[in-house]
């Protein structure tokens, strides 16, 4: 599938959200039916270290709904093997045809090095040579099922000429708007690009930073985000403390539901096809929807 088409397949806006694997996979699947009512053609789902195994994951979401895309954001390169990867990917794009989206990336550092198992070491590298075992496994259906769009979670300009050359194109992950038009440039014209974005539905500043700083601080700290944030000309000021004002209104929309859809704006402006919110609120356990 090329990029021009699953730009089209997940249309604007969809959602992006930690709040599913929260929760049991009943109350999950409620929740995905909802937003499915709500109109949302696409939902991301994470993997992290103490996440739910993200294939296995999006296996028991998929049934929930009929027609919501279920795209991974991301599956990381470094919990299975390319050939593990590769196969269950097509799996879940033969058992629900154009409904699934493969987001994979390298991670971070500090989750795959207490994965216990790997060392996080030359990642472009190693995303280069996964790609290469991914599109050399075989599937023993015949005649083969139409295999996932890929995406990559690009942040730097290596990953993001990779993505455009080796798949449907990037999914970053916290970044600003000014990153989205960066990552459009280096993409070119064809390549999807789907931005996330973290937003808060609350007009009261102090409230709506202090929910949003919380959620950045951990962020912050990983390697991959904060260069990213250092390449786009931010200062390490900015950085401390859980985010300069400035720096959180970047990162973070927030406001009326007007204020939110500026900032959607603003992404598919600059030259992003998709965005996905992730909403977020007070308590991490709670399960907000977006409207």
């Amino acid at each position: 599938m090329t990029g021009r088409e699953l730009a089209a397949r997940l249309g604007p806006v969809g959602v992006w959200t930690f709040a599913l694997e929260r929760r049991p996979v009943q109350e999950e699947r409620d929740a995905l039916a909802e937003l499915e009512t709500l109109g949302f053609p696409a939902v991301w789902i994470p993997e992290g270290r103490g996440s739910k195994e993200i294939l296995s994951h999006a296996a028991l979401l998929l049934p929930a709904t009929r027609r919501v895309v279920l795209a991974t954001g991301i599956a990381s390169i470094w919990a299975r093997d390319p050939v593990a990867m590769a196969t269950g990917a097509r799996t879940l794009a033969d058992a629900f045809p154009g409904r699934f989206v493969l987001g994979i990336g390298v991670s971070h550092r500090t989750s795959v090095d207490r994965r216990g198992a790997v060392r996080y070491e030359r990642p472009y590298q190693r995303m280069v040579r996964y790609l290469d075992a991914m599109e050399g496994t075989r599937y023993p259906v015949r005649p083969v099922p139409e295999g996932p769009p890929i995406v990559l979670a690009a942040l730097g300009p290596r990953m993001l000429r990779l993505a455009a050359e080796r798949t449907a194109g990037a999914h970053p992950y916290f970044v600003p708007v000014e990153h989205t038009a960066v990552a459009r440039e280096v993409l070119g014209p064809e390549p999807f690009l789907g931005p996330e974005q973290a937003v808060v539905l609350d007009a009261d500043p102090p409230r709506a930073r202090e929910v949003a700083r919380e959620y950045m601080s951990h962020y912050l700290k990983l390697e991959n985000y904060s260069r990213n944030l250092l390449r786009l000309g931010w200062t390490e000021e900015d950085l401390a403390g859980g985010g300069s004002d400035r720096l959180v209104d970047a990162l973070v929309g927030w406001g009326d539901a007007d204020a939110i859809r500026r900032q959607v704006r603003a992404h598919l402006d600059a030259g992003a096809d998709h965005v996905s919110i992730q909403v977020l609120v007070a308590d991490p356990m709670a399960m907000p929807m977006p409207q």
